[in-house]
């Protein structure tokens, strides 16, 4: 089965805001297995555009990644998210091999 990736790329404009979204998604990514491989920290950008803070996170398969988006413990950490960040985000099925 292949794994589900969140890729998002985020502008935050009140950083301790956005750390009650950070707080409250801890719940629902627990819930659905979410490994965090990028979550911040340095970047170069080489082509095209992109904003300040990059987050790539995998989950157990494709389908519990749009779950998690979806769940009401996510929608309810986006809300506080959303009033002090523009993101981009995109939920990717994984090269099953």
């Amino acid at each position: 089965m292949a794994k589900g990736y969140w890729v998002a790329h985020v502008d935050v404009d009140d950083m301790e805001s956005y750390k009650k979204y950070i707080a409250a998604n801890a719940a629902p990514f627990a819930e659905y297995g979410a490994k965090f491989l990028v979550r911040g920290g340095e970047q170069t950008l080489m082509e095209g555009t992109t904003r300040n803070r990059t987050v790539v996170i995998e989950f157990p398969s494709y389908e519990s990644a749009l779950a998690c988006y979806n769940s009401v413990g996510y929608q309810s950490a986006k809300a506080l998210r959303d009033p002090v960040s523009t993101g981009d985000l995109v939920i990717i099925r994984g090269y099953d091999v």
